[in-house]
């Protein structure tokens, strides 16, 4: 048997360190080439309350070997008496899937947090490679994504400005890719811990808040006057 499946899938995935944190931002569309499977998909994976992890390639995958990790996690927490480090924990990821590589895994994964020496992001995808950097955009709208990233992207950003620019790289890599859709979550992750920011904003009412400003405002104007 020389059986090989080849999985079409699509998403869009983001992350970016800033003064204030690190901002994860996901769409929440699952797709197996042209068939849509899912508008809700929850793309942020909650490993713990300091780690987040996302879900770009194959979702069993991500899911499957990310509860793991939260397991490991847990496990050198018990052993050790303190957390473990984001760059560990991004390690211990790509040591596992590496003993899986050309077996048909599919991940595109990034492991972001808090620890000790700050905020902290990673890429691990399914061959084993691990890089750090400050941002990453990951799927088949990261190009779009990064478009918008690259041209808005500050240090010193405000956490209102860092949470408008996630949002918005998401929206418009979703308007462009008909791979990524459904709603648009964007998580702050601070030294207390992650919080969710915009749980789940539909894309669709972000089109006409970016796509048509001025029209919204005229219509504000409009209602004013009465």
């Amino acid at each position: 048997w020389n059986l090989q499946i080849k999985f079409l899938h699509g998403t869009t995935t983001l992350g970016f360190i800033y003064e204030g944190g690190v901002i994860i931002a996901v769409d929440s569309r699952a797709s197996m080439g042209q068939y849509m499977s899912s508008a809700s998909v929850k793309k942020i994976i909650e490993i713990n309350p300091y780690l987040l992890g996302t879900m770009a390639g194959g979702a069993a995958d991500c899911t499957f070997w990310e509860r793991v990790l939260g397991m490991e996690c847990r496990l050198y927490e018990l052993r050790n008496k303190e957390r473990i480090s984001v760059a560990a924990a991004s390690k211990l990821l790509c040591n596992m899937v590496y003993g899986y590589k050309n077996m048909g895994l599919s991940m595109g994964t990034m492991i972001a947090g808090w620890d000790k020496t700050g905020p902290n992001l990673f890429y691990v995808d399914n061959d084993g490679m691990r890089m750090r950097h400050q941002m990453f955009s990951c799927g088949s709208g990261s190009t779009y994504a990064y478009g918008v990233l690259d041209s808005g992207y500050r240090f010193d950003m405000t956490n209102e400005e860092a949470y408008e620019l996630g949002r918005r790289a998401i929206f418009h890599a979703t308007h462009r890719d008909a791979f990524s859709g459904g709603v648009a979550r964007v998580y702050h992750i601070q030294p207390g811990g992650w919080v969710p920011i915009h749980p789940g904003t539909d894309v669709t009412e972000l089109y006409y808040q970016y796509m048509y400003p001025s029209r919204a405002e005229g219509v504000e104007e409009v209602v004013m006057a009465e």
